[in-house]
């Protein structure tokens, strides 16, 4: 017997003793509970005899409760060993535990969601938090030095998640948002710089305004006896018009596709890094799978409607739209079926669950902030008497770009994003292994770092230039997010055209502190009948551009 093992006899021995002397009994019955141990091996070579054991009288209720007590000393001993066993990491983090400390952990993402835990386990530990996600080792870094180095580098250019979870969604291998075949992520992008800027960019401004304007000559319509309209799903519906025009030019149902792009979002953020057993389960995931299905069976059938308007066509224009350009690679061999119709899918769900989201806090922020409003609205007056919605400089609009900068840094509705390292690396003295999984939590980094008011809401965190280093909403470097110039020019040609108009309301109480909100995938609020309704109040102030909307 080893001395690991002999000590483990020694102990039990121990514990056996300590009990019987406080129990009171006759020596017959201690010497029939001894002689089950013997027998049953707890009592082996070195321990001491029978003749040698003298406790006195004793009375013995019950086997059980000793038992339970030798089970539970049993465990603390494989606790305590295991915990030994492993080398502590010199990371900051939630303890191992004996495997206790992983499922822990990836419990908490599981139940919470990403950006709530990875928000819990920063706050807890430090700008720089050791986890697990699957039982993999996960480093969550808040500290904008390292976050603008992973970035920024070449080995980080790849995103981790569940293979069976992005293989449910149509994600594995495929589109651009999680595509971890890097040579085909590359091709792809390609595609998608190209739509989203140069005269994709230029129209942009055009169709956002007349998008919009033609919602809200429809929003009372959507006014409900109360008065109040549903903000939140008006946006979607602005977005989705917008992104068709741009990038699919098709006839489509904006309320029905909404629908299914609701529940696609639903089912991405549910089995991103759900456990492989999930997917073998069906009343856990058909749900899902059903939901991801209805959406590609919808982009299929438009996709099948625009390669007949093509097929149609006598002459196509000069600058072609992304779905053209995609269904061309198609046939000269360039790209699969399947993967054209998840970068369309990707390029058309974009905005309605993120920007408009990202637009929805944005009122409510201007709610909030009255004083913000006020100088909004006197920016924007001023620059409608020179020119329309679709010819002013947006450049120029400074109130407008530090407002939109100000309620991404302080309400992002996306905070973090999800890498894999693809080599060995260092960062900041923390030996980054390759196929190590990084979460960067940027939304905690921007209430943490250079701003002079970081964890209020105020328009002079923004009066100087912020260094890049310290302001990442879109990130930066070879995977930051390809729509990010079109993102800006949407957000500010929406709200320019949409507060000329109206003032917006929420009910009487209502805040960004009050709604419930999710923090999943992404930040959003919880949906129900009444928490996101808005009154929208016609303006008084008469412009060039409200005048020409009207014409």
């Amino acid at each position: 017997m080893g001395i690991r093992g002999e000590a483990v006899h020694r102990l039990k021995f121990f514990c056996f003793v300590c009990w019987l002397k406080e129990l009171k009994t006759d020596s017959s019955r201690s010497e029939l509970l001894y002689y089950q141990w013997y027998q049953a091996g707890y009592l082996q070579s070195g321990m001491l005899p029978l003749e040698k054991l003298s406790v006195g009288p004793m009375v013995v209720n019950t086997v059980s409760e000793f038992s339970t007590l030798l089970l539970l000393l049993l465990l603390l001993l494989l606790l305590f060993t295991a915990s030994r066993r492993r080398n502590p990491s010199l990371i900051p983090g939630p303890s191992y535990l004996a495997g206790l400390g992983p499922i822990l952990s990836y419990a908490r993402f599981i139940w919470s969601g990403i950006g709530a835990a990875c928000n819990y386990y920063n706050n807890k530990y430090g700008s720089v938090v050791r986890v697990w996600i699957k039982g993999e080792e996960t480093l969550i870094f808040s500290r904008s030095s390292a976050v603008y180095h992973v970035l920024r580098s070449p080995y980080y250019t790849s995103r981790f998640g569940s293979t069976k979870g992005l293989e449910c969604i149509g994600m594995e291998g495929r589109g651009i948002i999680f595509n971890n075949d890097i040579p085909l992520w590359k091709k792809v992008r390609t595609y998608f710089s190209k739509a989203l800027s140069g005269p994709g960019l230029k129209r942009t401004v055009g169709i956002c305004v007349s998008s919009t304007a033609k919602h809200l000559d429809s929003v009372q319509d959507m006014t409900d006896p109360s008065g109040h309209v549903d903000a939140l799903n008006l946006l979607r519906a602005i977005v989705v018009d917008i992104s068709n025009r741009l990038f699919l030019g098709v006839p489509l149902n904006e309320k029905k596709l909404l629908a299914k792009i609701h529940n696609y979002f639903d089912a991405w953020q549910t089995v991103l890094i759900k456990p492989d057993i999930f997917f073998k389960v069906g009343w856990l995931s058909n749900k899902y799978k059903r939901a991801a299905q209805e959406l590609q069976d919808a982009m299929e059938g438009l996709l099948d409607i625009k390669r007949k308007i093509i097929e149609e066509s006598e002459k196509l224009d000069y600058d072609l739209d992304f779905a053209t350009e995609l269904i061309f690679a198609q046939n000269h061999g360039e790209f699969s079926a399947d993967n054209v119709r998840q970068c369309v899918l990707e390029m058309v769900i974009a905005a309605p669950d993120t920007l408009s989201i990202s637009l929805f806090f944005m009122l409510m922020l201007l709610k909030q902030n009255p004083d913000v409003e006020l100088q909004l609205v006197e920016e924007m007056s001023s620059a409608l008497r020179e020119k329309d919605g679709e010819n002013i400089d947006y450049q120029h609009l400074k109130v407008l770009e530090n407002f939109i900068n100000e309620s991404m840094r302080f309400h992002p509705v996306v905070d973090f994003t999800m890498r894999k390292a693809l080599a060995d690396d260092n960062i900041e003295d923390i030996n980054i292994k390759k196929g190590t999984n990084i979460i960067l939590n940027i939304g905690l980094m921007h209430k943490t770092e250079f701003f002079p008011k970081p964890k209020e809401f105020n328009l002079m965190n923004f009066d100087k230039t912020v260094p890049s280093r310290f302001f990442q909403p879109f990130g930066c470097g070879p995977r930051s997010c390809v729509g990010k110039h079109i993102a800006m020019v949407m957000m500010k040609a929406i709200l320019v055209t949409l507060l000329s108009r109206f003032t917006v309301c929420p009910r009487q109480g209502c805040t960004l502190n009050s709604i419930r909100q999710t923090n999943n995938l992404s930040q959003q609020p919880v949906e129900d009948e009444h928490s996101l309704a808005m009154r929208f109040i016609p303006r008084t102030i008469q412009s060039q551009h409200s005048r020409s909307s009207e014409a």
